[in-house]
């Protein structure tokens, strides 16, 4: 009995060896495999790495070859630009300086010649004082002297008149080169992140719209163009740079031409900012504002309710309707903002959205800058494009 307990417990005892022989052998089997899955995950991985270098090595070749170059040579390009406006800018600044002490100058003159022509009347009044027998030559030698002193000072006068118009010519100019030389400046930073980022350049650094103004009333000039500014700003543009054009009348004090290059926003975003505010300027009309519409619709701001005024109106409505009421006060004046064209003759004042093709349409035909033939035009323009604000700009 005893032998068949020990045969039975080394059978037992050979299968359990045998069990766990076979699970030590089915695990290093496992980890083996696991080992070699490891291994083909690291080479693939290994593989992928490699040609990522390759194509980075690659790009950063390109890059050192093509942009590199490029990008040096145009900033060579443009720091001899600015260095030409710079220079543009100190000479007009000496010339300035000049002109100053010459002013300086014709102001000592022209003291001088009033106490000198002072000086001679109380000559005068000796002389005919004392030499009653040749008061008549004498009064004529002397008349003669104070008509040439007055013919001196008139041209010392007029003299003093050019110099002051010339001043403030050079200062226009050297607020031109300024602006311009801020404007290239800005396009060269701007182009030179976007080519070390790789970012495309923001739109609010490009010109995107351009602006007109123009009034037949030189006495709200300074105040239309401050308004218009202001209007510019708050419909969220900036003004890259302006210049300033050749009057119509060529004589002095006439009214110049401006012309504005405005960044911040594309001409197809503008269109529909403008066409709301105009459609919450013309629903103040009994008809609307805009021709052939019997209705009038009220422009609807975010987080407030349809039929809800707002406690304020917002910055950009108020601008518009401050610049619309200022044309409104002009005998003739046109005013533009990308899109947006508001026309004042002495019995209407219109406003319409153009597309890029009217604008240039109207600008071909140079009717931009006078009121009436503008009027005209924005007459043939569809309804949905056009606001007759005649009544609303009325008293």
């Amino acid at each position: 009995m005893t032998t068949v307990i020990l045969v039975v417990m080394c059978v037992v005892v050979g299968a359990l060896e045998l069990y766990a022989g076979k699970q030590s052998r089915d695990q290093a089997d496992a980890f083996t495999r696991r080992i070699e899955e490891l291994n083909d995950q690291v080479t693939k991985q290994n593989n992928v790495l490699v040609t990522v270098g390759e194509r980075l090595t690659a790009e950063l070749a390109r890059v050192k070859q093509d942009v590199l170059p490029a990008l040096d040579d145009r900033l060579r390009r443009n720091t001899g630009q600015v260095e030409e406006l710079a220079g543009l800018v100190h000479r007009a600044d000496d010339h300035l300086r000049a002109q100053a002490g010459r002013l300086h100058e014709l102001e000592q003159q022209r003291i001088t010649l009033a106490a000198l022509r002072r000086k001679l009347g109380e000559v005068e009044t000796s002389v005919r004082t004392v030499t009653r027998a040749h008061a008549g030559t004498a009064a004529g030698k002397v008349d003669a002297a104070l008509e040439r002193l007055a013919d001196l000072e008139r041209g010392g006068t007029q003299i003093l008149e050019l110099q002051r118009t010339l001043t403030r010519t050079l200062e226009d100019v050297e607020d031109i080169v300024a602006e311009l030389l801020q404007f290239t400046e800005g396009e060269l930073d701007g182009t030179v992140t976007a080519a070390l980022t790789g970012r495309p350049r923001a739109p609010g650094d490009a010109v995107t719209a351009t602006g007109r103004l123009w009034t037949r009333d030189g006495q709200l000039e300074d105040i239309l163009c401050e308004v218009y500014e202001r209007c510019v700003r708050a419909s969220r543009l900036n003004v890259r740079f302006r210049t300033a054009e050749g009057a119509d009348d060529p004589a002095p004090g006439s009214p110049g031409r401006r012309r504005y290059f405005l960044g911040g926003h594309a001409c197809e975003d503008l269109a529909g900012v403008f066409s709301a505010l105009l459609i919450s300027t013309g629903a103040d009309l009994p008809g609307g504002g805009a021709r052939g519409s019997g209705h009038g619709l009220a422009r609807v701001e975010p987080g407030v309710p349809s039929g809800v005024r707002p406690a304020r109106p917002p910055e950009d409505e108020v601008a518009l309707k401050a610049l619309l009421r200022t044309l409104a006060e002009c005998s003739g004046a046109v005013a533009q903002i990308g899109p947006l064209l508001a026309v004042r003759t002495r019995g209407e004042l219109l406003c319409a959205v153009l597309t890029a093709a009217q604008s240039l349409e109207l600008e071909s035909d140079e009717v931009f800058w006078d009121p009436a033939a503008a009027a005209v035009r924005l007459r043939r323009l569809p309804s949905h494009q056009l606001w007759d604000l005649t009544g609303w700009a009325g008293p």
